[in-house]
């Protein structure tokens, strides 16, 4: 059984900022998330991507603030429980809350705060037959690269146009034994520098590009052993150990519809006027997984909402006590690691 303070769902932008904000308060983190590693969709679906409206960032790009948010918080020492999915939820007398995830992992918390952006990741699937099997049991298919490791010396196939797509195919080509990228389209949606990266491997024959194309079968009785490609009318089989289909995912408010909350157009409705709580107390939603009026999908506004359900939650979980907030400039930030963050003292020193 895992225990904390706070229980976030969600390990995008939101969620990992609300982990800064508790430890400002003292207050433990747990981060439930889907996906195999923090960031949510700016990691997922556009890393490379540059962002314009964080303040104090003139631009930066996704992955770089995933990166920098997850420095900001290293020194609150957050627990990951990643790769799975929240399913079930019980309020218990004393009002914390235990979560079990789909792979049975319990938590339990003093309260909840789901950042699950839009909801619960899901690959977009290629419709192709079998595809139900194989995507099952190690048996060829993978919608998401875990660990590159179990590449290693394999013949991979991944599937795609955008960012996830070329840089995976640029990444496993020092790991895997040979990388074949194939995409419907000969122009590719990505960051310009990946798109000459896979240029440059292809001429230097580190990866095999397979264009206008599509993977339209299999073939392989216990596992995939190829799969089969059309392109330009002509059929083609190429041999592979793993075929990879990067084609972006699906976002669902999964399991946690089931919850009891009030949800509207798929969102879960909060109250906005005070601490972005839901209809069952102790458990807050912020970020794009929430809806109230004149709501606006922002990350500085999911900044924002993390901090006052943070505050929310310390008078929460300590009822009658008065914490008085001071500005991080005059009071520094003590980690859970026993490290601290200050500016440095003023010199006191007469002048003649």
């Amino acid at each position: 059984m895992i225990e904390t303070d706070i229980l976030i769902i969600g390990a995008g932008p939101t969620g990992l900022f609300a982990v800064f904000e508790a430890g400002l308060l003292q207050l433990k983190c747990h981060i439930i998330d889907a996906l195999p590693q923090p960031g949510g969709q700016l990691a997922e679906l556009y890393p490379k991507k540059p962002i314009f409206d964080i303040p104090g960032y003139p631009e930066v790009l996704a992955g770089d603030l995933v990166t920098n948010l997850m420095e900001q918080i290293k020194q609150f020492q957050p627990g990951f429980t990643l790769a799975e999915t929240a399913e079930t939820i019980e309020k218990l007398e004393d009002g914390s809350f235990i979560v079990t995830t789909n792979k049975g992992t319990q938590h339990k918390a003093k309260a909840i705060a789901i950042a699950g952006g839009l909801g619960t990741f899901e690959p977009r699937k290629p419709i192709l037959k079998d595809i139900d099997f194989y995507d099952k049991e190690d048996r060829g298919v993978d919608y998401f690269v875990k660990d590159p490791e179990k590449y290693r010396n394999k013949n991979i196939v991944i599937a795609g146009g955008g960012d996830s797509a070329l840089d995976w195919s640029i990444f496993l080509s020092n790991v895997a034994s040979s990388v074949t990228l194939i995409h419907r389209r000969n122009e590719f949606r990505g960051a310009l520098d990946s798109v000459e990266k896979v240029q440059e491997l292809k001429s230097a024959g580190k990866i095999k590009l397979i264009t206008p194309a599509e993977v339209v079968g299999f073939k392989g009785t216990e596992r995939i052993e190829s799969i089969d490609v059309e392109i330009n009318g002509a059929r083609m089989n190429v041999p592979t150990d793993y075929f990879i289909p990067l084609f972006g995912l699906t976002p669902k408010l999964g399991a946690i519809a089931n919850w009891g909350l009030e949800i509207e157009k798929n969102a879960i409705k909060v109250n906005n006027a005070l601490d972005y709580q839901t209809n069952i107390d102790g458990i807050y939603a912020i970020g794009d997984v929430n809806i109230y009026p004149g709501k606006l999908k922002l990350i500085l506004c999911g900044f924002h909402e993390a901090t006052l359900m943070c505050q929310s939650v310390y008078n929460r979980i300590n009822p009658g006590k008065r914490y008085v907030l001071k500005y991080t400039t005059v009071s520094g930030v003590d980690g859970f690691d026993g490290t601290r963050k200050e500016a440095e003292k003023a010199v006191v020193k007469s002048i003649d």
